[in-house]
């Protein structure tokens, strides 16, 4: 394909403002696509940033905007200021051939660009208000229009791009899009991003762990839909299996003092260990220090997590909601309760040379089908059907 101008727009990215897993998605792909030898801009947030940059060959717009109001208004405000900076940039650069959104936070400038301006354009969900709600609708008022957001760039875009079928299923429960509309591009991860060699005793020692305690890693937000108040749940009959366990939690969210809460009801604060917020730096430690990874998310729209965790040879226990894990290939998928995640990691734990075998078939997916070369050339086909 010949080389396209591709102007992806986005709430978040790597090198602006990152809040999840949107952030690492825009910008491997971005830099995926420039290395294929297509130009990219990524609209994005200023943050403490300067308004542009070109970083590893993709070049990156950010945009000031009022931060007052609900998230929605500022969501507003962002877009406000998207639309006028999308002119600037094409009057130094030249037209757009491909706009491609992410999630709902810019698709108000997206629909402007559309209806006053004659630009299609490509929306990636990444997941749903009612998925981030724990597969319900929110009552209170900005949940209702970030789902309206939702619905409307289903609606007025040309191509819709999800990354799993779980969450083509959700999208078209709920929003209705067209089965015509919608092609499934899963996510990707650079090969050997987050694998290193670290000395496993030394990373324990760290938090007084002994060097024959095998260890279980939860990495996310701490919130309802990511289930890891199951995890807390579970904790007591992995202990009565095998007592010398230690699970890290790394991750910030609203449920993290009722976790930490339950672990001192259920009596097992010695075992768990609550990290917050951590830098990539000592995610990556961790990861590579871990005996296996567990995802209890009740919703999970893909689960990155899991590449990540294939990429460090480690096996994953998730739960029905991670559909992404085949079972007893790659992972071991629990149902979404507390006894039968227990069960799972008891299972794992009982043999963990052969459990450990399931984290190096993931490998080899990460090397046939989920790394960004290959999702930039299927996402290039998604674009040339649309322009």
């Amino acid at each position: 394909m010949e080389s396209l101008r591709i102007g992806m727009f986005s709430w978040e990215s790597l090198h602006a403002i990152r809040v999840g897993g949107v952030a690492p998605h825009v910008s491997e792909l971005s830099e995926s696509l420039a290395e294929a030898g297509h130009e990219v801009h990524v609209f994005t947030r200023m943050g403490e940033h300067s308004s542009y940059d070109e970083i590893n060959g993709v070049h990156y717009q950010r945009v000031s905007h009022d931060q007052w109001g609900r998230i929605t208004d500022q969501m507003e405000h962002m877009c406000n200021a998207m639309y006028d900076r999308f002119f600037a940039v094409e009057a130094l650069f030249g037209r757009f051939d491909v706009l491609h959104g992410h999630d709902w936070h810019p698709v108000r400038a997206l629909n402007r660009l559309k209806i006053y301006n004659d630009r299609e354009y490509v929306l990636t969900y990444h997941s749903t208000e009612w998925g981030r709600n724990g597969n319900k609708h929110a009552e209170w008022p900005e949940a209702r229009e970030i789902e309206h957001w939702e619905w409307s760039g289903g609606y007025e875009s040309r191509k819709v791009i999800v990354t799993s079928q779980h969450l083509k299923d959700e999208v078209q429960s709920i929003y209705h899009v067209p089965e015509s509309k919608i092609t499934i591009i899963p996510n990707g991860i650079f090969p050997d991003k987050v694998k290193k060699d670290v000395d496993p005793v030394a990373v324990k020692g760290t938090l007084g762990i002994p060097a024959t305690s095998p260890v279980a890693l939860f990495i996310g937000r701490m919130s309802y839909q990511k289930g890891v108040d199951l995890l807390v749940e579970a904790v007591p009959a992995v202990l009565a299996q095998h007592p010398e366990t230690h699970f890290i939690f790394i991750g910030e969210g609203e449920m993290r003092a009722h976790c930490q809460w339950l672990a001192e009801k259920n009596g097992v604060t010695h075992a768990c260990h609550f990290l917050g917020y951590a830098p990539d730096d000592l995610f990556c430690t961790w990861l590579n220090a871990s005996d296996l990874v567990v995802v209890p998310s009740r919703n999970e729209p893909f689960g990155i997590v899991v590449l990540e965790a294939w990429d460090a040879e480690k096996p994953v226990i998730g739960t029905d909601a991670v559909q992404l894990i085949e079972n007893f290939k790659d992972g071991i998928l629990a149902y979404k309760r507390p006894e039968s995640i227990a069960w799972c990691i008891n299972y794992a734990l009982g043999d963990l040379a052969k459990t450990s075998l399931l984290g190096i078939t993931g490998k080899e997916r990460i090397k046939h089908t989920y790394n960004w070369k290959q999702v930039a050339k299927d996402m290039c086909n998604a674009y040339k059907s649309v322009i």
